[in-house]
């Protein structure tokens, strides 16, 4: 069943999410590739496809799934919801960019499903360099959370994995550049 979503999920990434061209990335760097998996996120095939993978591949002591806004939202959502279908409730949890000033304050959006200690799992749309998950990594764990998992819908292999080895963590792919662009001649 997982390798026929998986090809689910590379067909419709192809279809939403993937652009040719000349593009500057979050990372900064300059790309011919522009995967924007939040196009498929938020389709109704490929938020179930999402949710139904990242649980397939889900830590099997996680109770958590989130990552860094904007990007995690719709996987984290997709995961939370799916979740109580399997019978495996996961509770969904967003980092905000900017602490916000007001109210309880913090980066953490979903703390009160998530009490300190709690084992979860980053996630992230698509992954460059790894340096925004290393950030959302190290606001997590301020915030009491222990990541015991790190997943990337779409891994560019320009050097996430390597950012995430060096700061102790395995960086999981649920689709590499290279899978998304097997069929180009």
């Amino acid at each position: 069943m997982y390798d026929e979503l998986h090809s689910q999920l590379v067909d419709l990434l192809r279809e939403r999410s993937v652009r040719r061209g000349t593009f500057t990335l979050a990372s900064g760097k300059t790309s011919d590739l522009y995967v924007d998996v939040r196009q498929t996120a938020l389709h109704a095939r490929g938020s179930w496809l999402i949710g139904r993978l990242v649980l397939a591949r889900l830590h099997p002591d996680a109770v958590g799934v989130g990552g860094m806004t904007l990007g995690a939202d719709p996987i984290a959502a997709s995961a939370a919801t799916l979740s109580t279908t399997l019978d495996r409730p996961v509770h969904g949890f967003i980092i905000r960019k900017e602490q916000k000033g007001h109210g309880a304050g913090g980066y953490l959006v979903g703390a009160g499903n998530l009490p300190a200690g709690s084992k979860v799992c980053m996630v992230e749309d698509t992954t460059t360099t790894g340096g925004s998950l290393v950030k959302a990594i190290e606001r997590a764990t301020a915030a009491g959370l222990e990541v015991v998992q790190v997943l990337t819908i779409v891994d560019r292999e320009e050097g996430a994995e390597q950012t995430l080895a060096d700061a102790g963590y395995t960086l999981e792919a649920l689709v590499t550049r290279t899978q998304l662009l097997a069929d180009d001649a």
